[in-house]
């Protein structure tokens, strides 16, 4: 028993040699000959390493040829980098981005767009998107106009008149109104302290007062206008929500109102 033990260990032994030398002459091995590699090109390149080399020729060749200032795709973003805006991809460096644009996701995204364009160039021009002519008036100046403060006794909340004259206005027409954020306005700075309201009627020029950014109750009664054909007069009034409402910023002490000529 014990002799085939050692036999047994043996042969193991022997194998494992056998395996061992395998493995030196395999790493020593002739690639140069092997079957389907050129003379001197030292051997058949792994798939990934292949891919990698034609990427970079194609990338050497793009920045020969390409000028990326003539690409209508390339945005340069604030941290220095690349973006493809076909794509929606992001690259270090101008050697990456050129790369991208020689793959296969940039030229099917390419070929895709070529295609929707050359379709909506076929639609007839009768299915093309109507333009309406800007309506040009030649202006008047301002309407007249008083704002009056006011205050609800039995809610204690404040609100504001505003009655604006039209005597010229167009026939059939009647003044309009509009509530505008301060980042909408382009006359003065962007307070988020204020609001403004808007009236406008041709061929009066659009007149704007700068209100208090709160909240306005927009209840039945508490926000209504009026329009007198008669005089000509526009009235509008309005009403703030009550403190505890809705929490927003406002500035202290009492209303201010500006007229203010909005472009």
């Amino acid at each position: 028993g014990k002799a085939a033990a050692a036999s047994e260990a043996g042969r193991g032994a022997a194998r494992r040699g056998e395996r061992r030398r395998q493995d030196r002459r395999s790493a020593t091995m002739d690639r140069q000959n092997r079957v389907g590699s050129k003379f001197g090109g030292g051997g058949v390149l792994p798939a990934q390493q292949a891919g990698a080399d034609r990427r970079d020729r194609l990338r050497k060749l793009a920045m020969e040829t390409i000028d990326l200032n003539k690409d209508p795709y390339l945005f340069r973003n604030h941290l220095g980098s690349l973006e493809c805006k076909l794509c929606g991809t992001i690259h270090p460096n101008e050697g990456n981005y050129l790369a991208h644009t020689q793959g296969r996701r940039h030229q099917t995204n390419l070929s895709r767009r070529a295609n929707r364009e050359a379709k909506d160039r076929s639609l007839p021009q009768a299915d093309a998107r109507r333009t309406v002519a800007v309506r040009k008036t030649i202006k008047i100046g301002r309407p007249g106009y008083k704002v009056i403060k006011t205050s609800d006794p039995d809610t204690s909340q404040r609100g504001l008149v505003f009655e604006l004259v039209y005597p010229e206005i167009e026939s059939g027409m009647q003044p309009r109104h509009r509530i505008m954020s301060a980042f909408e306005q382009r006359v003065g700075p962007k307070d988020r302290r204020y609001q403004y309201i808007l009236f406008a009627g041709e061929p009066y020029e659009t007149v704007g007062f700068r209100i208090p950014n709160r909240p306005l109750d927009k209840r039945p009664g508490r926000f209504t206008t009026e329009w007198d054909r008669d005089s000509k007069t526009f009235r509008l009034q309005l009403f703030f929500a009550s403190e505890g409402a809705k929490p927003s910023p406002s500035p202290k002490g009492s209303i201010k109102v500006r007229a203010t000529r909005p472009r």
